[in-house]
């Protein structure tokens, strides 16, 4: 499963520092090393790409543990995926931050 969701997901075709750069939900190619500029869109628009980003987040962590088992994981692929999953991590937390109201205590 780990190297279909790879090729599906396009990580497979990519080599060198390419898996810097990376389709986003929206197909727009965008840089991942970029942070996105959250305060330009609204709270719906980041509760949908939060969705879609634990989602794939979700599906990389079995792909990751797929190719881990079977033991005869392309070590490459293994650290792109494992690189791009660090990615959705900081980008989730990035987008709960801001649908998280500060509070004053």
């Amino acid at each position: 499963m780990g190297r279909a969701f790879a090729e599906r997901k396009g990580y497979a075709d990519r080599a060198g520092p390419s898996i810097l750069k990376d389709q986003g939900p929206d197909g727009i190619i965008c840089n991942m090393n970029a942070p996105a500029d959250l305060s330009m869109k609204n709270e719906d628009v980041l509760r949908v790409e939060l969705e879609v980003f634990r989602s794939e987040h979700r599906d990389l962590d079995t792909a990751i543990h797929a190719m881990v088992e079977r033991g005869t994981s392309d070590q490459l692929m293994l650290q792109r995926l494992k690189k791009r999953k660090l990615w959705l991590k900081d980008t989730i937390a990035r987008i709960e931050d801001r649908l998280t109201p500060d509070i004053i205590a």
